[in-house]
C-alpha cells in the first residue's frame, strides 16, 4: 500500500476528551474515530490489526478442537427471565421493544443464547464434551465510556461455551481454554498474567482473568502478584494476612470519651494519640436500598466486590449523611454498634481487636477500652478487606507486589448455573436425564488492542508488536523527487510484496520530519530510509520496538526485516 492511496489522516494534537494512553495513541494515529460516547469506526489501520488479533484466536481455537458459529446480536427477554438476569444484570444491559412491542436486548454476553442452543441440538452424552465459540460485537450501556476502546459502549469479542457431562470434564476443559489462551496472548505479542478475579454477573464457582500488566495510571484493576512463584490475583479477589500491626488500644477502662467534631480514622487517631489499627471503623452502605453497617479494623479498606458477593447483592453504594442520620439516627463520623437496628456484618481484621475505640452512636463522642463479648456482641465476620501490598503471597509466603493490570481475556467454571435454570439437559450413559457442565471463555478482540497501545508506545505514538501491527515495514524516501531514492524505494517494495511482506511506501511529497513523524505515531514495526546515503549504497534501517538503527546495504535491510519479522521477539 502506498501511503498517498491509504486512508488515514494523523492529528496534530491528542484528542481532549482522551483520559487514557491508547485512546489517545488511536484517535491521534488514525486508527479509529468517535462517532459518539463509546462508539467507535474502526479505520483502515485498526481494522487491519484487528483481523490479525482474530485469525490469531480462530487459529488456536480451532486447533483447540473448539468450532465456530455466529449468535444473533439481538437476545428476546424471555430467555433473559429463564436464566433469572433479566431482572439483576442492571442497567448496562440495553433493552428496547420491537414494533410488537416484544422486550429484547443487545447482547453484551450470550450465556442464555447458547444454552438454548445446546438445550435445542445436544440430547446425549455421546455428543460431548462441545466447545462453540464465537467473534461477536457486544453491547453495554457503560455508565463512564470514556476510556475508548478499553471501555466502550460496542466492542468485538470472542466468547466460547464449553459444554461437559461432568465436573471432571469441565475441568479439563478450562485447563485447555487457559493453555489456548496463554497461546493466543503470546502469539499477539502480548505477556499475560493469568490472576484469579471475581465472577461478576457471569456467576460460576471458579474464574480467571488474564491481565496484561502496565505500567501507566490506565490499568483497570490492581493486580497483587508474586515473584517468586505463579501467583497473581485481582485485589477484588485475594486473601491474604495482614502485615502485623498494634491490635491492643492499652485502654483498661470502657468508657465515653469527648470527640468534639472528629469524624475521621486519621483524625481520631491524631487527637487520641494512638494508632489507627486499634479502632474499629464503621462504614454504612445502602445494599439493595436497605442499610447495611460494616465494622473493619481501622487501618484497613473495604473491597466493594468482595462486599457485593458477601452480601448477596444486586447494587451497593456507600451511604451519605442523610442517609446515615436517618437510616441510623446519628451523625457520620460517630457510627458504633450501640442499638444499631440494621444488619451488620465484620471483616475478620477486627477479630483480635483488643481495649478498641469505637463509635458510640452519639456525636462528639467515641468508646476506648471496648472489647468483644464484654461490651459489644462480635457480629459475623465475612472477609471483605482490601488486600496489600508487602502482605505474604498465599502459596510461597513472600511479600506480594501490586501493579496495575488491564484484562484482556477471562475464563469461568459456570457448573450448572445456566442450564439448570433454562432446564438445558443431556441423557448420561445410564439414561438419566443431568444439567450440561458449563464453562465460559471471553477475549476482548478490540480491547487486546487496546491493551498493546497500553503496553508498548512511547512519547512519539505506538510501538505495535509485530504479530499484529497493520503493516510489517515502511519504506519511506526523503526526497520523492530523487530518482535513485524512489528507485530503489519501488525495488524494495517490490521485493517485500512479492515476499507476502505487508509493506507501506511513504510516496507521499512531504519533509522528512514529517514522514518520520506519522511512522512513528502508526507504529510500523520496521522502518528503511532512504535519503542522501543511497549514493553510498546505504539506507537506514531502524526497528520501532527497540530503536535499534544501522546503516546498511539495500539488500542487507530486507534480509534484516526478513529475520526480525520470523524471530521470536515482540
Amino acid at each position: 500500500m502506498k501511503m498517498s492511496k491509504l486512508f488515514v489522516e494523523t492529528l496534530r494534537d491528542f484528542p481532549s476528551d482522551a483520559e487514557v494512553v491508547s485512546h489517545k495513541m488511536l484517535v491521534r494515529a488514525g486508527f479509529i474515530r468517535k462517532l459518539t460516547n463509546g462508539v467507535y469506526t474502526y479505520l483502515p489501520l485498526m481494522w487491519r490489526v484487528l483481523k490479525k488479533v482474530e485469525k490469531i484466536i480462530r487459529e488456536e481455537m480451532d486447533a483447540s478442537g473448539a468450532q465456530e458459529l455466529l449468535m444473533p446480536i439481538i437476545q428476546p427477554e424471555e430467555l433473559w427471565k429463564e436464566s433469572g438476569r433479566w431482572d439483576v444484570y442492571g442497567k448496562e444491559l440495553m433493552r428496547f421493544k420491537d414494533r410488537h412491542d416484544r422486550m429484547l436486548a443487545l447482547g453484551p454476553t450470550h450465556e442464555e443464547v447458547i444454552t438454548w442452543v445446546a438445550r435445542e441440538g445436544i440430547r446425549s452424552y455421546r455428543q460431548l464434551p462441545v466447545n462453540l465459540y464465537q467473534i461477536q460485537n457486544k453491547y453495554r450501556d457503560e455508565i463512564r465510556p470514556r476510556f475508548g476502546l478499553l471501555r466502550g459502549r460496542e466492542f468485538i469479542m470472542k466468547d466460547a461455551y464449553s459444554f461437559d457431562a461432568s465436573q471432571e470434564g469441565l475441568e479439563k476443559s478450562y485447563e485447555i481454554m487457559a493453555q489456548t489462551y496463554t497461546r493466543i496472548f503470546k502469539r499477539c505479542g502480548l505477556e499475560t498474567r493469568m490472576v484469579r478475579s471475581d465472577s461478576g454477573a457471569i456467576g460460576g464457582s471458579l474464574s480467571h482473568e488474564f491481565m496484561v500488566l502496565v505500567e501507566t495510571d490506565s490499568g483497570e484493576n490492581d493486580v497483587l502478584y508474586c515473584e517468586n512463584c505463579d501467583y497473581a490475583s485481582n485485589t477484588n479477589h485475594a486473601k491474604t494476612e495482614m502485615l502485623p500491626a498494634v491490635t491492643n488500644g492499652g485502654y483498661t477502662k470502657f468508657e465515653l470519651v469527648s470527640t468534639p467534631n472528629i469524624k475521621t480514622i486519621e483524625q481520631l487517631s491524631e487527637f487520641l494519640k494512638i494508632e489507627p489499627s486499634v479502632i474499629c471503623k464503621s462504614i454504612v452502605y445502602i445494599v439493595d436500598e436497605n442499610p447495611v453497617l460494616i465494622m473493619i479494623r481501622g487501618d484497613q479498606n473495604l473491597e466493594e466486590t468482595k462486599l457485593k458477593n458477601v452480601l448477596r447483592a444486586n447494587e451497593l453504594r456507600i451511604a451519605s449523611a442523610l442517609e446515615i442520620k436517618e437510616y441510623l439516627g446519628v451523625e457520620a463520623g460517630f457510627v458504633g454498634l450501640k442499638h444499631v437496628k440494621c444488619k451488620v456484618i465484620a471483616d475478620y481484621s477486627v477479630k483480635d481487636l483488643k481495649n478498641f475505640v469505637i463509635g458510640a452512636n452519639k456525636a462528639d463522642v467515641h468508646y476506648i477500652g471496648a472489647n468483644w463479648g464484654i461490651d459489644f456482641d462480635l457480629p459475623e465476620l465475612f472477609d471483605v478487606r482490601l488486600s496489600q501490598k508487602g502482605e505474604a503471597c498465599p502459596i510461597c509466603g513472600k511479600p506480594l507486589k501490586i501493579t496495575q493490570g488491564i484484562e484482556v481475556g477471562n475464563i469461568f467454571q459456570l457448573g450448572t448455573k445456566y442450564s439448570e435454570k433454562m432446564n438445558a439437559k443431556f441423557s448420561d450413559v445410564d439414561g438419566v436425564e443431568k444439567p450440561f457442565i458449563m464453562g465460559c471463555y471471553g477475549i476482548g478482540v478490540s480491547r487486546t488492542a487496546a491493551a498493546a497501545v497500553e503496553k508498548f508506545h512511547d512519547e512519539f505514538g505506538i510501538k505495535w508488536p509485530k504479530q499484529i501491527a497493520p503493516y510489517e515495514i515502511i519504506i519511506i524516501p526523503v526526497n520523492v523527487l530523487d530518482e535513485l531514492q524512489m528507485k530503489v524505494a519501488n525495488e524494495l517494495y517490490e521485493k517485500f510484496q512479492n515476499a507476502g511482506i505487508e509493506v507501506l511506501l511513504d510516496d507521499r511529497d512531504e519533509r522528512a520530519g514529517v514522514k518520520f513523524k506519522d511512522a512513528d505515531l502508526i507504529g510500523i514495526p520496521v522502518r528503511i530510509t532512504i535519503g542522501k546515503t543511497i549514493k553510498e549504497g546505504l539506507v537506514e534501517f531502524k526497528l520501532r520496538m527497540s530503536g535499534n538503527m544501522e546503516k546498511v546495504e539495500p539488500e542487507k535491510a530486507y534480509k534484516l526485516t526478513l529475520d526480525y519479522l520470523n524471530s521470536d521477539s515482540v
